[in-house]
């Protein structure tokens, strides 16, 4: 038996869409050769279509990011209150599972591509140059590096109480 050609559909989303959306309707009955070869048009290529995120790094053995601390300092002006800014470095498809900080946290991306979600929002890609902020205990389901070739970096500055604490709290408070 010779198996069927499937088309090659990406540049019209819209065909795509509808296709993809049959096929996982279809459930467990759908023809394996369907659905290798949504699995294969949004995992391949150079420019996946679809990431990878998983909430735990441990079960998709991705790389993790790292943080290292540049600074923290006592806010004079507002007493009780200290900045903190760190380097956090995703090396390619690095990523970071779900987590909160205990105080506001601004990101700035300064090399690569960051993939970021907040708990209610959709996932938004960040690339240098462009912010993000995070409100105290908001729950950050994942930040990941979706490039398979480059490193991403990124500066967070932290505001929290005083006392130069944990940085990331369990996504569970």
């Amino acid at each position: 038996m010779t198996p069927r050609i499937l088309p090659d559909l990406s540049g019209r989303p819209t065909m795509l869409a509808a296709i993809v959306a049959s096929v996982l309707m279809a459930g467990p009955a759908a023809p394996r050769s369907a659905i290798d070869w949504i699995a294969n048009l949004c995992a391949g290529g150079a420019a996946p279509l679809l990431s990878g995120v998983s909430p735990d790094a441990r079960t998709t053995r991705r790389p993790a990011s790292t943080v290292k601390v540049l600074s923290c300092e006592a806010l004079p002006d507002a007493p009780g209150k200290s900045i903190t800014t760190a380097i956090v470095d995703f090396p390619p498809l690095g990523f970071t599972p779900a987590h909160r900080h205990p105080g506001s946290v601004t990101a700035v991306v300064l090399e690569g591509t960051i993939r970021s979600q907040l708990e209610g929002g959709a996932p938004l890609d960040y690339v240098s140059g462009q912010t993000w902020f995070e409100p105290p205990r908001a729950l950050h389901l994942f930040a990941e590096n979706p490039d398979p070739t480059h490193p991403a970096r990124l500066l967070a500055t932290f505001v929290t109480d005083t006392g130069c604490g944990p940085l990331v709290l369990p996504p569970n408070p």
